[in-house]
């Protein structure tokens, strides 16, 4: 076989072409060349020239090491970019020049580089690897650019970037997958690498802005939300780890079981930051994307837990799953946390300490308690006591006598608050505009969350993207008077739920509102079975 090395070839096909060629690589300083993982992903798109450009390693020397190992050299002028091969779709270069929804027209060729570019050029970059994802081009030839290209990028840009997208029109999906790729950046290919490289950038931002040093600061802080965040995401992060180390034994099926209480963490996402960062603070990308991870998440873990074999498919879906859930880790302290200490106020960090009390901790025993947080809780359950909150003052001193009139009584405040609460349903009132007017509280823990801060907030905000519509086509159907109640059957926590949506209207027929009442229907079942 002729030694001849055409260094225009991918690192890759030289690897499988000549055995040789791999332990001078690693001699040079390309140790992950001898990693299958790494060679048949980067390995794919990278070339000698562009690999020792990226690392600075003079090419001359990598040209004589060969030779002296016998290989007649060729190729070193070629370009710097892998050709396209068999494992590499022909349209990927056409589609890396093709502009993409959210990108205004903005393209950027195969190869471009992150190095001198502003945040405006680095956002039409990540739009580009939004083109090749949606053309086809597999996520770790994508990879392989990004991580080769950008070697650090913060949570407030990367949210902004995907902010932009979206707004330009994007799909949410490809949006998705970009967010797949940036994480990428935190991996590396193995294991170790991933956790190194992750512990490396998380240090190196920590570093860098005020924003991500008061990150480190709040998660230091006992009982702060962001400390509350980070406690469970470091234990689903260990979790992860055991339910990783368990697939092919018996005991997978009880990790995989304790792991899916990450749906607990991810619900307190779901209702405490993804709306609020979108709503109050304009960053629709964590909400719209983020938001569509957990729940893919959390029903694939479901799904592999009533699978009825655990045969080498199961195995290899459950491996995607605890991928995806280790990236997601990732993702929320290197992006949401970090885009959340920068952008929420204190008043807001408060209300939610308030907030959680009404979730259960995920895979932590204790997250210790917030001065500042009990502090608030007191004045609030103080003013509640008083049948009034400090704001509304003015609004109950103008019911007559302190009561609410109506046509066949009056009640005063505390009287109608009381008796809401004593209804055995879960009661949500929204507005004929669609926003959130009020929900009783009888301090009990409730199937379904209702933050304070979801208060007098669009109802579309309160749902994950995914049932976002249908929540959409039920309230259009009450309003229009198609029809005036709409059941949803479910199980919550083992029991049967009913979910009826009702169509509030005046004595004239008008339409004000629509109730939404939740009722636990266990009750029913074991009366009847008796």
């Amino acid at each position: 076989m002729s030694k001849t090395l055409d260094l225009s070839k991918s690192v890759h096909d030289l690897a499988q072409e000549f055995p040789g060629f791999t332990q001078v690589m690693v001699s040079l300083g390309f140790t992950d060349v001898a990693k299958p993982a790494a060679l048949n992903t980067v390995g794919r798109v990278m070339t000698v020239p562009r690999g020792c450009s990226i690392k600075g390693i003079s090419l001359d020397d990598a040209v004589k090491a060969f030779e002296a190992a016998g290989f007649a050299v060729t190729g070193r002028g070629a370009s710097q970019d892998a050709p396209a091969t068999a494992s590499m779709p022909s349209t990927a270069s056409a589609a890396a020049e093709a502009s993409t929804p959210g990108a205004q027209g903005v393209s950027a060729p195969l190869g471009t580089k992150a190095e001198g570019l502003d945040e405006t050029g680095r956002a039409k970059l990540l739009a580009s690897y939004i083109a090749r994802l949606s053309s086809g081009e597999s996520l770790e030839d994508v990879r392989a650019d990004f991580v080769a290209n950008f070697s650090d990028v913060e949570a407030g840009e990367i949210a902004r970037a995907e902010q932009g997208l979206i707004e330009g029109g994007a799909k949410i999906e490809d949006v998705q997958r970009l967010c797949d790729v940036h994480s990428a950046l935190f991996h590396g290919v193995t294991r170790e690498e991933k956790i190194a490289n992750a512990e490396e950038t998380v240090m190196s931002s920590l570093a860098q802005g005020a924003g991500d040093l008061n990150t480190r600061f709040l998660a230091n802080l006992p009982g702060h939300p962001v400390h509350v965040f980070s406690l469970e995401n470091q234990a689903i992060s260990r979790q992860i780890a055991r339910t990783r180390a368990a697939l092919g034994t018996r005991t997978v099926a009880e990790e995989l079981r304790t792991l899916s209480q990450l749906g607990i963490h991810y619900a307190k996402k779901g209702d405490l930051l993804y709306p609020a960062l979108k709503v109050r603070h304009g960053y629709s990308g964590p909400s719209d994307v983020m938001w569509g991870v957990d729940d893919e998440i959390r029903a694939e873990l479901r799904a592999l837990l009533g699978a009825r074999a655990q045969d080498e498919a199961w195995r290899g879906r459950a491996e995607k799953v605890l991928t995806r859930a280790d990236e997601m880790v990732y993702k929320e302290a290197n992006i949401l946390l970090p885009l959340c200490a920068q952008n929420f106020t204190s008043d807001e960090w408060l209300q939610m300490y308030a907030d959680l009390k009404g979730y259960d901790l995920c895979l932590v025993d204790d997250a210790g308690t917030w001065d500042a947080g009990e502090e608030y809780c007191r004045r609030r359950a103080s003013t509640a006591e008083r049948g009034t909150d400090d704001q509304d003052v003015a609004a109950v001193a103008a019911v007559a006598a302190g009561e609410v009139q109506l046509p066949t009584g009056r009640l005063t405040p505390a009287q109608l608050d009381a008796m809401l609460n004593a209804i055995p349903l879960e009661i949500t009132f929204v507005d004929d505009t669609d926003i959130n007017r009020y929900w009783n509280d009888d301090g009990e823990k409730k199937l379904f969350k209702r933050p304070s801060s979801a208060l007098n907030r669009e109802v579309w905000s309160c749902h994950p993207p995914k049932v976002q519509e249908m929540v959409r086509r039920v309230i259009s159907t009450l309003k229009s008077g198609e029809q005036d109640s709409v059941d949803i059957w479910m199980e919550r926590e083992g029991e049967p739920v009913l979910v009826r949506y009702m169509a509030v209207r005046d004595r004239r027929g008008t339409y004000m509102g629509t109730m939404e009442v939740v009722q636990r229907m266990g009750f029913a079942r074991e009366h009847f079975k008796a």
